[in-house]
């Protein structure tokens, strides 16, 4: 799993990229606290790069996303998902708790 992270006025931009299975995904949890920890509340997560994503690391994301939305702090907003991780958030009904847009420029600009 690749994980970047860039500073911006309006928010965290968050790049992932690789599989995101089970023996990665608290890796992924352990950076997102990090980042929320860090008081940053407003992420967006592009997730371009991303091949393949277990329900681990739906669990991390469902977590930090709770998280950033505690006490109307923030929020954490998807970006650039490949067809096959679109499939699997329209499975699992989270593509409905998510936003999710086509481009990072429009899911850095909704904040």
């Amino acid at each position: 799993m690749e994980f970047s992270t860039v500073d911006l006025k309006r928010c965290t931009l968050v790049r992932l990229g690789g599989r995101i299975d089970g023996t990665v995904a608290p890796e992924l949890g352990t950076s997102l606290h990090a980042l929320t920890e860090g008081g940053q509340y407003k992420l967006v997560i592009n997730m371009k790069d991303v091949s393949y994503t277990s329900s681990a690391a739906l669990r991390e994301l469902v977590t930090a996303w709770k998280t950033c939305r505690r006490w109307n702090r923030g929020d954490l907003r998807l970006a650039e998902m490949a067809p096959n991780i679109q499939k699997v958030f329209e499975l699992t009904g989270l593509d409905t708790q998510f936003m999710i847009h086509a481009t990072e420029v429009e899911a850095v600009g909704s904040f």
